[in-house]
């Protein structure tokens, strides 16, 4: 390392413990993977019982705990991604049987399991399937690693108890379409609702507190006739930017949940229109904090869905321009009996911009020559493909380096407490895997965390199995009851707080270990607190000795973005006079900006690109913030771009685009609407 990156490097190490414990409201959607896990796993663990093959429950377990998936996605995505989940959990528990099966190694298995637990993380990342992650996939593939007396010709057997339990999850997982098929798209839009009434009510608090600072300011001037300094932020400040921050990721989120919708979704689209305007400091649209909780509330309780209240002309032309631009982005099918109105025509020029035929009269078009136009449009076309065959090759070596550094990472921390814990002679070593696994977080500050909640989680789970053992030892139905019972609560106090949710899931995996046999409580008790121990100081050890190095690269390669794209849609310096005061400033520049694009489709992908770099930046920041070394970020830097890519968000969002129409159109749409024509 040169001198000078030596420098730049400093330790940051942050170990915060009260924040970490701090508990959260409960979630929102916590009772979905609740209710669908435990109707899988009871479906799977009573059919076993009245089978009277309990032993085989373990099994069974993988495939159930698949419906713990992808309750956020719509349901033609979730029925991918669940397929997808349970594919790779039945094909990492064969994995997992076949070693088992083949060698009685302990330091062979776990490398196994270690080596899989990387692959789960990796995976989990870079599909963003969401909670609960690589977790559930690496405890129950380890426990299929360390199964005891496993003989390869059981192996299809176990492997088709999981598959059947898996396909039993993805149909519980996908039996709410029968009932709200458009459950997932409310939901969304409910948090994008809800996100940004937080952010109006944040706003008003640091208006207030600006407020309440220049006038102690102007009081201390009269008093001393000193200029007060003051300083510009603050908590309530860093509130807003913060709420500002989760606006945009929940808006931005909504979005790219409704296209994926396999019907349409007129309705909730106009009502996220509402929210996009507001969170990006829109007037037009805007609607106060009360009335977006109202209707987000309204949306989760599945109620007819609210009616945005009618506005002035602009509020009209712009929700009109944004459903445009969502309609032209994500067309619908075109019928059978539609005729195709050739482009080159003139009733083809005004269909692509959006005249109507009887708004425009005919009006020859001059032409230019015909191999000049399609060599030009040839050209257009092939620079598109190339440069989006750059972005996606980029995308995908980053991707790939990013897995390959998640891969290894995670394996070794993992086979680091396995074999340490083999070579303290505890008798389950794949728990100090699991707990290893579940450490690594997006950066070392979140891994310290993760690792104290899972500690102070884990000593009072076992303390919980003490006390539960005596009921769950009457009999395999009571065993069965008590994981179903400890799943349930699982799911609600998880989202509280890891730490409170390894609460019950500590228990709940020590009891599911005895389906295949009981073992004495001691010894599991000292088992899984050593292993615990064992596990979160190596995750933690090997987080903080490799670093993600390019989390820092990563912020600059994401501010590069958003400053040229910013640059890109930032309109003209206007040449005219000042506009009218009473169209006011966003207004006018928004109208400007929006005339840089040929169609609303065009200014709406300009949009969702704008607020998805923001997204991306934040993101970015807040990982390379929390790495303990680390090179410095521009801080200021990032704050500009981020206010200045705000800005344009407004602008962008608050109008539609100007008509693309020739004079003769825009004279008879204005002698249409009674407004008379400039003289």
């Amino acid at each position: 390392m040169s001198f000078l990156s030596f420098r730049l490097v400093r330790p940051r190490v942050r170990m915060p413990v009260r924040s970490a414990l701090r508990l959260r409201p409960l979630g929102d959607i916590w009772h979905k993977h609740a209710v669908s896990a435990v109707v899988a796993l009871a479906l799977a663990m009573f059919t076993l019982y009245a089978l009277d093959r309990p032993d085989l429950v373990l099994y069974a377990a993988g495939g159930g705990m698949c419906a713990l998936y992808a309750h956020g996605l719509p349901y033609a995505a979730r029925a991918r991604a669940l397929a997808g989940v349970v594919a790779g959990m039945i094909g990492s528990v064969a994995v997992g049987l076949v070693t088992a099966a083949l060698t009685d190694s302990v330091a062979v298995r776990v490398l196994v399991a270690a080596l899989l637990a990387g692959l789960h993380k990796a995976a989990c990342d870079a599909t963003r399937i969401g909670p609960p992650g690589n977790v559930v996939l690496t405890f129950i593939t380890a426990g299929a690693v360390f199964v005891p007396e496993q003989r390869l010709a059981d192996v299809p057997l176990h492997v088709g108890i999981g598959l059947a339990a898996g396909a039993v999850a993805w149909l519980v997982g996908m039996s709410p379409w029968l009932v709200r098929p458009d459950g997932p798209e409310r939901v969304a839009v409910a948090r994008a609702l809800e996100a940004t009434a937080h952010l109006l009510r944040a706003g008003a608090r640091s208006a207030a507190a600006d407020s309440g600072r220049k006038d102690g300011e102007r009081g201390g001037r009269d008093q001393s006739g000193v200029s007060g300094g003051g300083r510009s932020g603050g908590p309530p400040q860093d509130a807003l930017l913060r709420a500002r921050h989760d606006a945009a990721a929940a808006v931005n989120a909504a979005w790219q949940t409704l296209p994926r919708a396999g019907a349409p979704r007129g309705g909730l689209r106009r009502v996220l229109v509402r929210a996009e305007s507001a969170a990006a400091g829109s007037p037009a649209l805007a609607v106060d904090a009360d009335t977006f909780t109202t209707w987000a509330y309204d949306l989760r309780k599945g109620r007819p869905l609210p009616e945005p209240p009618p506005g002035d002309a602009l509020t009209a032309a712009t929700e009109q321009a944004e459903l445009a631009g969502m309609a032209a982005e994500h067309p619908s099918p075109r019928p059978a009996t539609a005729v195709r109105t050739p482009r080159h025509t003139d009733a083809g020029r005004r269909a692509r911009d959006g005249v109507a035929a009887e708004e425009t009269p005919a009006v020859p078009l001059r032409r230019g020559p015909r191999v000049w136009r399609g060599t030009r449009a040839l050209g257009a076309r092939a620079t598109r493909a190339a440069a989006g065959v750059a972005r996606t090759t980029r995308s995908a070596v980053s991707g790939m380096r990013r897995g390959a550094r998640t891969i290894a990472t995670v394996t070794a921390g993992s086979a680091a407490a396995g074999w340490l814990s083999m070579g303290l002679g505890v008798g389950r070593p794949y728990w100090a895997v699991v707990t290893a696994a579940a450490v690594f977080a997006a950066n070392t500050t979140l891994s310290w965390s993760r690792a104290l909640q899972r500690t102070v989680g884990n000593l009072l789970g076992v303390a919980l199995f003490t006390l539960l053992v005596p009921v769950s030892r009457l009999g395999a139905l009571a065993l069965i009851v008590t994981v179903l019972v400890l799943q349930f609560v699982t799911e609600a106090a998880v989202t509280r707080n890891y730490w409170l949710g390894s609460a019950f899931i500590a228990p709940m995996a020590m009891l599911m270990s005895e389906f295949a046999g009981v073992e004495p409580v001691r010894e599991m008790v000292a088992d899984r607190w050593l292993d615990t121990c064992l596990g979160a100081a190596a995750g933690l050890l090997v987080c903080a000795l490799l670093p993600d190095r390019g989390a820092a690269r990563r912020v600059h390669d994401a501010l590069d973005r958003l400053e040229r794209l910013v640059a890109d849609l930032t309109p003209p310096a206007p040449l005219a006079s000042a506009p009218a005061p009473s169209t006011g400033y966003v207004t006018a520049t928004a109208t400007s900006a929006a005339g840089r694009f040929a169609s609303d489709a065009e200014r709406r992908a300009a949009c969702d690109r704008l607020r998805a770099s923001l997204v991306e930046l934040r993101e970015a920041a807040d990982t390379a913030a929390g790495e303990w070394w680390s090179t410095e970020l521009p801080q200021e830097r990032i704050a500009a771009a981020e206010r200045t890519g705000h800005r344009r968000l407004a602008e962008l969002t608050t109008t539609r685009r100007p008509p693309l129409t020739r004079p003769r159109a825009c004279a008879h749409a204005r002698s249409s609407c009674g407004v008379a024509s400039p003289s």
